[in-house]
């Protein structure tokens, strides 16, 4: 054999190799299609609430915001399983003084997270415009945030 033919392609093989694949592709073509017709769907479409409806007629009633918030909470980007962080305590309990006797109030002395600035405070005082010390014990103080109350417990381990 000389180096020209080679025994695995030459021109002979190929022809026959096409001319197979098409004689593959006009049986392929020549059989009748047998299909089904679609089945019609039994779904039922609830509307959306009217909060996330957009009214085209009129831009200045878009909200950008709520519109925005599928695509902040369901980031493509975040790893499987991402859960949001907790949020951050924005008060820290630095200690309580609570008195012997009845006529003195106990008293608390708090630190903000934000602006490491020390409150001391007692039962029924508000931090901010919505937090209000609810009850002062030893070692734990209860705050009321909008009506739900949590409590602050003295980190030991300091």
């Amino acid at each position: 054999m000389s180096e020209k033919h080679s025994p695995f392609f030459n021109r002979r093989a190929c022809g026959l190799l096409i001319a197979g694949a098409f004689i593959l592709l006009a049986i392929y073509l020549s059989l009748p299609s047998e299909t089904l017709p679609p089945e019609p769907v039994t779904h039922s479409v609830s509307p959306a609430p009217p909060r996330d409806r957009v009214d085209l007629a009129n831009p200045s009633v878009f909200d950008a915001q709520s519109f925005y918030r599928t695509i902040i909470d369901n980031n493509l980007f975040r790893p499987l399983g991402w859960t949001p962080p907790r949020p951050k305590e924005p008060y820290r309990l630095i200690g309580t003084i609570l008195s012997m006797d009845d006529r003195t109030p106990p008293k608390a002395i708090l630190q903000t997270t934000a602006g490491h600035r020390t409150l001391i405070v007692s039962t029924g005082d508000n931090l901010d415009a919505s937090t209000k010390v609810v009850l002062i014990e030893g070692k734990q103080v209860v705050l009321s945030t909008e009506g739900r109350p949590r409590t602050l417990r003295l980190s030991i381990g300091l």
